[in-house]
Parts: C-alpha cells; sequence; structure tokens
C-alpha cells in the first residue's frame, strides 16, 4: 500500500494488538477500516482497569540514585531574543 501523502510504501506494524499502517517519510499514520474502533475500545478497557500498580525499584536502581544530582547540574539559560525568534527557533 502507498502513502496518500508522498506515495512511499507504507509499513504495517502491530501496537497493542491493532495493525496499523504508518509512512516512515512523512510519519502519517493510516488505519484499516475497524482498527480505529479496536483502539477506542482497548482504550476504555485500560481505563476501566485503573492505573497500573507501582513497581519497586531494584537494588541496583537504589544504589544508582543520588540525593543531589539536581545540584551538580547547572542549565544553560538562553538570552530571550524576540517572540518571533522563539517561534521560528525551529527552523
Amino acid at each position: 500500500m502507498k502513502c496518500p501523502v508522498d506515495n512511499e510504501t507504507l509499513v504495517m506494524t502491530e501496537r497493542k494488538g491493532v495493525e496499523i499502517d504508518y509512512c516512515p517519510k512523512c510519519r502519517g499514520v493510516w488505519l484499516d477500516r475497524g482498527e480505529l474502533d479496536k483502539i477506542i475500545e482497548k482504550s476504555a478497557e485500560a481505563e476501566a482497569r485503573g492505573p497500573e500498580p507501582r513497581r519497586e525499584h531494584s537494588e541496583r536502581e537504589r544504589e544508582d540514585y543520588r540525593p543531589n544530582a539536581r545540584a551538580e547540574y547547572k542549565p544553560h539559560r538562553k538570552k530571550r531574543e524576540s517572540l518571533l525568534g522563539e517561534i521560528f527557533d525551529i527552523f
């Protein structure tokens, strides 16, 4: 199947039991008939179950924890030039 935007071949993958097609070039996601309904249904089931239980941290993760890690980090602050400069900063 081809992407309707850029005519690139779509890649099929499965996410949480639902097959979706996506374009690797424009990153567009395309669903076949009924797939959106499956996604909505699975989302409603997940909400009905409630939040997942918290997991305990392993001993290794506890050893790696440094309570003063933020104290070592000095954030770099960018001088604000203008509103237009911030808007077009992505280019």
